[in-house]
């Protein structure tokens, strides 16, 4: 499931035109760096990548909607912090510890 979730989010972002940087998938966060172009918002792209892909999955694992059914597959928020205080290099380590896990 964790390789399908990737995908679609992939594809999301592709179709967007966001670039991811790097990505890793937790047990239970994903951690993304992602360069967006300045038209599109953080909030839509974080709506479409967390829609879409909760719609897939559940159609694609059906015993997902009946454990999901009436609440949320993805947490309702998200955090979110620019590049502009701390280097790439240092967001890019952060994400290898999380990816060594």
């Amino acid at each position: 499931m964790r390789y399908r979730i990737r995908q679609i989010i992939r594809q999301t972002c592709e179709e967007m035109g966001v670039y991811i940087v790097r990505g890793v998938l937790a047990r239970d966060h994903v951690y993304m760096f992602l360069s967006i172009p300045p038209k599109l918002s953080l909030s839509d792209v974080m709506q479409r990548i967390k829609g879409r892909s909760s719609r897939r999955i559940q159609m694609e694992y059906p015993g997902l909607r009946k454990r999901y059914w009436s609440r949320r597959f993805w947490a309702r928020g998200y955090f979110s912090i620019t590049s502009g205080n701390v280097t790439d290099d240092i967001i890019l380590q952060y994400l290898e510890i999380y990816s060594a896990k």
